[in-house]
């Protein structure tokens, strides 16, 4: 034992260490292994048969143990020797850096001893700067004198637009300035310092007159460019000259910006980069803005902006012509004029458009702007020019006015016209009612038919409009349209108001000499409506099937307005009809018309006048006041009879009776046998009500009332007990017994209305019956 392990481990008891002392994971690794040997075991030799293999089962297990620990010595074998191996690094490395370590504490040493030497130099470097500052001096005294003459020089040049030898003489004095801040740049960089502000001062006041040729140049450039089309007609030589300038400029800027780049790191002089081939395109821009500039508000008021848009379009399409046939000749390929005018005009077409869109303008106006953004401008003629769709498609230059503007536009010009329709429409109503009062008859067309010149007019406008419109598009048409109904649904509910009081007028005062028209003009109202009518259809037809959602308000409805206004003129006409008829009403059905028959050819007289009148206007309205003079004429007879002005006294006087009123059916059938011929009897003819009341009153037993009643109450389900009382009473000999049978069978019966039915006896008031006076006996309570 050496002495180190004697002082370290010398209480130690000798001999080997257990292995499970030093390290456990042996010891439980042991244990894992003698558990899975055992498991094994016991699976192999379960049984005693098995036991004969156990020699096989040794000697495999014995190679295996013996191939491992082959391995495991290879192994170790290989890390022992690489670990040799880097310890053998190891050593070399640390050999090597003690010598690193030696050489660099001489150079040290060595590196003080130098600066004292160096402090020497320093008065010799200060020598040779100021040496190289008056070289340059020396050499650049030539070019500084001839400075101030060089600039005089060269604004005449400027002056004289000969403006290629200008530019060659601000080239040179521009080379010259920057020569000689280059040198103070580069004589301060020897020194460790920046060009001081005072030398900079004084480089650019000596040279101030070149930054003011600079500025006379481009002056004298962009008016060459910007008069580039009065130019090209004449002598296209300055406005050449001008872009090759530009050219120099572009190429100058791209070279000062590489060496800027650069390893020298030049800095850029000036005023640079200038850019100036984008200033060309910003002024070719500013000369086609300033034509529309020059275009006030009052010089395109009314016809004149027409005139105005066909100027630009003439101006526009020249100066276009004049660029692809001469301009884009004095330009490099890549400048594209031709394009770059396209945008600079639409652009400003843009601008000046939007302008135009935001006055106060009128459906005129407004109509020459959407015709020539929507069609002139991408015509042919124009923008659509074969020469110019490849130019516009590589351009890509959008819509002239914006979707939302043209909405806004279109939106205008209906708002401009509806007002120009309201106030035709409220003209020509006036028309139409000073027409009414004159003390003739309204004119005829050439089908005899009463008319005015109301629908004439109101249908041309409506029909004229419409087709300007659809000269934009057919959104506006639609829109164009809608508005129209929404005004004629307007005009007819104040024409109906206005037939209102008319008939109110002529109630007053029936006898007026202004009113001796006034069923005529009524009946010219009533085909007035029916043209009108045509004319709404019309209109309702031409509008496209997707317009229906596209309007936020609710529809217009001008055929609702003008039933609505021919239900009341015929209201008025069948009130007209009653007043004739009136005179005669009181005598029918009374003792006198019994035995002569009067008056009943005097209301025939009346009737035969107003349906001779009634020929006058248009089916199907000619149909509709036939029908409701007829029906007006059985009321007004069924409600004589229901005043009780007759009750018969005999059988004799209510044969007679029935008879009359048969003689009577007969006359007003000849007058309305019109409505038979032209086949438009009603399905429930009102004159099939007086033969049944005639057969009623003839009949003999009055026993058989009861079936006759069931047979009325059958045809006519409207009819109620007050009437059937009546019909009774007329015919004088109904006992209480029958009548309270007839009365029973009748509450008994009454059946619905069946749908489509008119009722007859509805429009019938029975008169109430005056009760002689008794005394409150049991019998009368």
């Amino acid at each position: 034992m050496s002495a180190g392990d004697q002082k370290n481990g010398g209480d130690k008891p000798e001999g080997p260490v257990p292995a499970a002392d030093v390290w456990p994971e042996v010891e439980r690794a042991e244990r894992l292994a003698r558990g899975a040997a055992l498991k094994w075991a016991s699976g192999v030799f379960c049984r005693p048969e098995h036991l004969e293999r156990l020699s096989q089962y040794r000697k495999r297990e014995s190679q295996r143990t013996t191939s491992i620990h082959t391995r495991l010595k290879s192994m170790v074998q290989s890390y022992l020797e690489g670990v040799g191996w880097g310890l053998e690094q190891l050593r070399e490395a640390r050999s090597e850096l003690n010598q690193v370590s030696q050489a660099l504490k001489k150079a040290g040493l060595e590196s003080d001893q130098n600066l004292e030497g160096l402090k020497s130099l320093e008065r010799l470097r200060e020598v040779s700067v100021q040496h190289r500052q008056l070289v340059a001096a020396v050499s650049n005294l030539p070019r500084l004198y001839s400075v101030r003459s060089l600039v005089l020089e060269t604004q005449r040049l400027v002056e004289s637009r000969r403006l290629l030898e200008a530019h060659a003489r601000l080239m040179d004095l521009e080379h010259w300035q920057d020569d000689i801040l280059w040198q103070l740049h580069g004589a301060a960089s020897s020194t460790g310092s920046k060009l001081s502000p005072e030398d900079q001062q004084l480089v650019d006041k000596y040279f101030s007159g070149v930054g003011q040729l600079v500025d006379a140049l481009a002056k004298e450039l962009w008016a060459v460019v910007s008069s580039s089309l009065a130019l090209a007609r004449q002598n296209p030589t300055p406005f050449v000259s001008a872009v090759r300038i530009v050219e120099r400029e572009e190429a100058l800027d791209r070279v000062l910006l590489e060496e800027r780049s650069g390893t020298n790191g030049r800095p850029l002089p000036p005023g640079r980069p200038r850019c100036w081939r984008t200033s060309f395109f910003q002024v070719l821009e500013e000369a086609v803005s300033a034509r529309f500039r020059s275009v006030s508000y009052l010089h395109t008021r009314g016809p004149g902006l027409a005139g105005h848009l066909s100027a630009l379009q003439h101006g526009i399409m020249a100066d276009l012509a004049t660029v692809r046939h001469l301009l884009e000749h004095c330009v490099p390929p890549h400048y594209h004029l031709t394009g770059a005018y396209l945008r600079a005009s639409h652009r400003c077409l843009h601008t000046h458009l939007a302008q135009v869109s935001s006055w106060d303008l009128e459906s005129g106006e407004i109509f020459a702007v959407l015709n020539w953004v929507l069609h002139i401008y991408n015509s042919p003629d124009m923008m659509g020019h074969p020469e110019l769709v490849a130019e516009m498609e590589r351009e890509d230059l959008g819509p002239l006015i914006s979707s939302e503007g043209l909405e806004l536009l279109q939106n205008k010009y209906v708002q401009s016209v509806r007002k120009s329709v309201s106030e035709w429409m409220h003209k020509a109503l006036q028309v139409e009612l000073q027409d009414w009062q004159r003390d003739q008859e309204p004119d005829t067309d050439h089908e005899g038919f009463y008319q005015t010149s109301l629908p004439t007019i109101i249908t041309q406008m409506l029909e004229e409009n419409a087709r300007v419109a659809l000269m934009i598009g057919a959104s506006l048409r639609d829109q164009t349209i809608q508005m129209g109904l929404y005004e004629m649904e307007n005009l007819l509910n104040r024409f109906r108001e206005a037939l209102v009081d008319f008939g109110k007028e002529h109630r007053r005062d029936p006898n007026n000499s202004k009113s001796k028209f006034y069923l005529h003009y009524l009946l010219a109202s009533i085909s007035n409506c029916i043209i009108l009518k045509k004319s709404t259809e019309s209109l309702q037809q031409q509008q496209s099937s997707r317009s229906a959602g596209r309007f936020s308000r609710t529809p217009p409805n001008p055929l609702a307005a003008l039933d609505r206004a021919v239900r009341r003129a015929c209201r008025l006409v069948m009130d007209q009809l009653l007043l004739e008829l009136q005179p005669f009403l009181p005598g029918l059905l009374t003792r006198p018309w019994l035995v002569q028959g009067d008056p009943t050819p005097k209301l025939c007289r009346v009737l035969e006048h107003h349906l001779e009148l009634y020929g006058r206007v248009r089916l199907p309205c000619r149909q509709r006041l036939q029908e409701e003079a007829q029906w007006l004429t059985v009321v007004e007879y069924v409600r004589a009879l229901m005043q009780k002005r007759l009750v018969c006294r005999s059988a004799d006087e209510r044969k007679q009776l029935a008879q009359q009123i048969l003689q009577d059916d007969q006359l007003f059938r000849e007058i309305f046998h019109s409505l038979e011929a032209e086949g438009s009897v009603p399905e429930v003819n009102p004159l099939a009500l007086l033969p049944v009341i005639a057969d009623f009153i003839r009949l003999k037993d009055p026993n058989m009332l009861t079936l006759e009643v069931s047979g009325l109450a059958a045809k006519y389900p409207d009819i109620s007990e007050e009437h059937v009382s009546v019909l009774l009473d007329v015919r004088g000999d109904v006992s209480r017994d029958v009548r309270g049978s007839v009365l029973d069978l009748l509450e008994q019966s009454a059946p619905p209305l069946p749908a489509g039915y008119r009722p007859i006896f509805s429009d019938i008031l029975v008169p109430p019956s005056t009760m002689a006076f008794c005394l409150p006996t049991a019998k009368c309570a």
